[in-house]
C-alpha cells in the first residue's frame, strides 16, 4: 500500500464538486489500506487539521505577480511557503504527489515532484474550461505550469471524457488519460431543511456563479411559470445580481445561502425537481446527488452530464442558453407526475453504478503504477 498526498486546489470548509471528491477519495483510499494526507491551499480560513482522522494540512502557495510592490511581497513568501511544501513532504513522506484540480497548488507540487523524483498524478476536474473566472485564459503562468506538468506527469486522470478532450490544448494526448467519475455516498445522512421553504419547489444548487446558469433558471421559471416555488441553494459573488433578476421577472425565488452538506440531501430529498442549467459542466456530480434522493433532473446537455445521463430515461437533457427549453421542461415536470415519478426511479437505479469507493480503486492502481514505474 501506499502513501498519498492528495494536494487539493480547495478543500474545508468550502465543500463545492472537488472539496467533496477529494473527502470521499482519501476516506474510501485509507480504507483501501493506504496512508493518505490532504494538502491544500492556504487561503486564510479557519480550517481543521484533519478530516475523519486523515491529516491536512493548508500550504501557502504566493504566486509572482506584474506590479513591483507585489513581486516584492512575493519574494518575500516564496521562500517561507518552499519550505513548507517541503515540510510536509518530510512529514508525511508520500510515495506519490496527486495534484488534484491545478491552481497555485499544482504549480508548487509539479515543482516538487521535479525537484524531488516523487511520482506525480494529475487528476483535473475540468478547470481549464469550466471556471468561472478563465484563470487559464489570464494567466500565462497557469498556462505554462500545466503544461509543463502535462508533459512530465507519471499519469493523468480526469472526471469525464469531455474533460479530458480540452488536456489536447495543453499538450497531452486525451487517449492517455484515465477517466475516473464521481461517486456518490449513498449512507450520507440527511440533515434538516433550511427554514421557509415553499412546501412544493424545483431547486437549483451549486456555487453561485455566472458559468452555472442559474440566470437562465429564472427566466425559465418566469416563462413557464410552475405551481411548484423556485429554490436556488448556495452562495457567490451572483447573488446580489440573481436576487435583482428575480424580483424583475417577479419571480418569489427562495435563496438559502450557504449550505452544510446534511441541509443539501435534506433540500434534495424534498424538491419536485432538480434543475442543473450550467452553461459548462465538466462532470456534473450534482446530478449523482439528485439521483440519490430520487427526484428527476434536467441537467444541461453540455460538458460531462451526456456521458452518462440518458436523454428522457435517466433525466432531461437540455441546452441551457435555451431558455423557451427549458422552460418548457419546467411545464412539464410541473405538470406530469408520471414523468417525475418515472424519471426520479430511473435516476434512482441508475446512481448505484457511481460509488466513491470504485473511484478509490481505479485511483489506487493508477498510483500503483505510477510509483511502480518510478
Amino acid at each position: 500500500m501506499a502513501r498519498i498526498a492528495l494536494i487539493a486546489s480547495s478543500f474545508l470548509p468550502r465543500m463545492g464538486g472537488v472539496e467533496v471528491h477529494v473527502a470521499n477519495i482519501a476516506t474510501e483510499l485509507v480504507r483501501l489500506g493506504h496512508t493518505v494526507a490532504i494538502w491544500a491551499v492556504d487561503q486564510g480560513d479557519e480550517a481543521p487539521d484533519d478530516y475523519r482522522g486523515i491529516p491536512v494540512r493548508y500550504l501557502p502557495c504566493p504566486l509572482p505577480a506584474r506590479t513591483l510592490p507585489a513581486a516584492a511581497g512575493f519574494l518575500q513568501q516564496a521562500l517561507p511557503a518552499w519550505r513548507a511544501w517541503h515540510s510536509a513532504l518530510a512529514a508525511d513522506r508520500p510515495d506519490v504527489l496527486n495534484i488534484q484540480c491545478f491552481g497555485p497548488n499544482g504549480v508548487y507540487a509539479s515543482a516538487l515532484a521535479r525537484t524531488t523524483g516523487v511520482p506525480l498524478v494529475y487528476s483535473h476536474h475540468g478547470e481549464t474550461s469550466g471556471d468561472a473566472n478563465d484563470v487559464f485564459g489570464s494567466s500565462a503562468l497557469l498556462r505554462r505550469a500545466l503544461t509543463r506538468t502535462l508533459a512530465g506527469a507519471d499519469a493523468v486522470t480526469s472526471c469525464s471524457a469531455h474533460a479530458a478532450a480540452d488536456l489536447a490544448r495543453f499538450g497531452r494526448d486525451p487517449s492517455t488519460v484515465k477517466v475516473i467519475s464521481n461517486g456518490i455516498d449513498m449512507a450520507e445522512p440527511l440533515g434538516s431543511p433550511p427554514p421557509g421553504l415553499p412546501s412544493q419547489y424545483l431547486l437549483g444548487i451549486g456555487r453561485l456563479v455566472a458559468n452555472k446558469g442559474f440566470a437562465n433558471l429564472i427566466r425559465a421559471y418566469a416563462e413557464a411559470r410552475p405551481a411548484a416555488g423556485l429554490v436556488i441553494g448556495g452562495e457567490g459573488p451572483e447573488m446580489g445580481r440573481l436576487r435583482a433578476l428575480a424580483g424583475d421577472l417577479d419571480v418569489d425565488a427562495h435563496f438559502t445561502g450557504r449550505l452544510s452538506r446534511p441541509e443539501v440531501g435534506a433540500l434534495m430529498a424534498g424538491a419536485d425537481a432538480l434543475i442543473v442549467p450550467s452553461l459548462a459542466e465538466a462532470f456534473g456530480i450534482t446530478v449523482l446527488e439528485g439521483w440519490r434522493a430520487g427526484v428527476p433532473v434536467v441537467v444541461t446537455d453540455r460538458g460531462g452530464p451526456p456521458e452518462f445521463v440518458t436523454d428522457q430515461v435517466t433525466g432531461l437533457l437540455v441546452d441551457p442558453e435555451d431558455v423557451h427549453a427549458l422552460a418548457e421542461h419546467i411545464r412539464r415536470l410541473d405538470t406530469d407526475p408520471e414523468l417525475r415519478h418515472r424519471l426520479g426511479a430511473a435516476g434512482h437505479a441508475a446512481v448505484t453504478g457511481f460509488t466513491w469507493v470504485g473511484a478509490a480503486r481505479l485511483y489506487s492502481k493508477v498510483f500503483e503504477a505510477a510509483t511502480s514505474a518510478a
